[in-house]
């Protein structure tokens, strides 16, 4: 019996060691907006063993899983010290949530997570649940962790702040003047000396991103919202739309990636998409591209919730790189990466919705008028003879 606990564990530390180090490649061929990868970043086996078995052979001499983890997803994400970090959702077999940290050197492959997760403190009304997490860099120099709370007493906008990813304070939650708000995002800047917030309504009036600010966070509290993208029908947020990380400050303004939801047959589908606002009035679009930026693929589009993701962070390097981390049908984490000047083009240069078929298939005669004549007169030229 001694032996076999031995070569079991022994079996549980090499596997997950193998998983932890597998190199991830990307697929040969993408659409020229980013590279997708063959495996998943992170799922719930990259949980360390630790965390799930009891070790010991005295209290578990069956080497017994006694606190599962089902499923690791929708993370927050900032370059930290140089190495590529993400606060994950971790979801147990008990179907709590609780955010743990998880680090690469690379970013697309080898993320371990920290000894123990985030000890998170409560408020007065203690959290039911909590989960994905928002990472704000913010100019007051405060790293902000923006969550979703559940408690007896409401689901909200939990706000929580650190100096070192390890020691976090814990605020009052965000306060409105309407009925409720989730998947809040805070701006990385001050806006005429305040706090500026995505926010998401819940109060069944207009729907979609909203914008609003308030004075301070310790005491964060909106009292007016002004609609920045809002849900459209027979669109890929004709259903809801939210913020999702913080956006990317560019030359050609801010660069927001939100996530949108549709209805269809078997079910809501949840896809991602870009739109760039103002420089110095973040709460005004300027470009909105059509369609959406990722939806899921192949294996993507099963688990917990199938047929989504969902993306609350992503990562520039110093390189202009860009890593969009995003959960895959709430059950484990994926990665594209990109770069500023390709997510630029995407935004500024790719139609917007015409919102009818009749436009839409206008703007799919140009573009295929316009790359037929271009063959023709590479293929008269000797250029591009593979075409037929």
């Amino acid at each position: 019996m001694e032996l076999d606990f031995e070569k079991k564990l022994h079996r549980l530390f090499e596997d997950h060691e193998n998983l932890v180090t597998k190199r991830n490649k990307p697929f040969r061929v993408g659409n020229g907006i980013y590279d997708r990868y063959q495996n998943p970043v992170l799922t719930a086996a990259h949980t360390p063993i630790f965390w799930r078995f009891d070790l010991d052979q005295k209290t578990n001499p069956f080497l017994m899983e006694r606190l599962g983890i089902n499923a690791t997803f929708n993370s927050g994400a900032l370059l930290w010290r140089d190495k590529y970090v993400l606060v994950v959702r971790v979801e147990g077999n008990d179907r709590k949530s609780f955010f743990a940290i998880a680090e690469s050197p690379n970013g697309i492959d080898s993320f371990r997570f920290w000894p123990h997760p985030i000890s998170l403190p409560e408020t007065d009304s203690p959290d039911i649940n909590v989960a994905d997490m928002r990472l704000t860099e913010h100019e007051d120099g405060w790293v902000y962790g923006i969550f979703r709370t559940e408690s007896e007493s409401q689901n909200g906008c939990g706000i929580a702040r650190t100096k070192d990813l390890i020691n976090w304070d814990r605020l009052p939650n965000l306060a409105t003047s309407f009925e409720g708000a989730r998947d809040v995002v805070l701006h990385p800047e001050y806006v005429k000396g305040k706090y500026g917030l995505y926010l998401q309504p819940v109060d069944g009036s207009e729907s979609g991103i909203g914008w609003g600010v308030t004075a301070s966070m310790e005491a964060p509290k909106v009292e007016e919202e002004t609609m920045i993208d809002a849900r459209s029908p027979h669109t890929i947020k004709e259903i809801g739309n939210g913020q999702g990380p913080p956006p990317l400050k560019t030359s050609k303004g801010w660069l927001n990636l939100a996530y949108g939801s549709r209805q269809t047959t078997a079910g809501l589908r949840s896809v991602l998409y870009l739109f760039l606002t103002d420089l110095e009035k973040p709460w005004v679009v300027t470009h909105a591209p059509g369609g959406y930026l990722l939806a899921p693929k192949d294996t993507e589009r099963v688990g917990d919730v199938s047929n989504t993701v969902f993306a609350n962070g992503w990562i520039v390097n110093k390189k202009g790189g860009v890593f969009i981390y995003y959960g895959a049908s709430d059950t484990r984490m994926h990665v594209v990466t990109s770069s500023v000047e390709r997510l630029l083009d995407f935004a500024l240069n790719t139609p917007e919705d015409g919102l009818r078929s009749g436009v839409s298939v206008e703007q799919r005669m140009s573009l295929i008028n316009r790359n037929l004549a271009a063959i023709q007169s590479a293929q008269r030229s000797g250029r591009f003879d593979f075409v037929q």
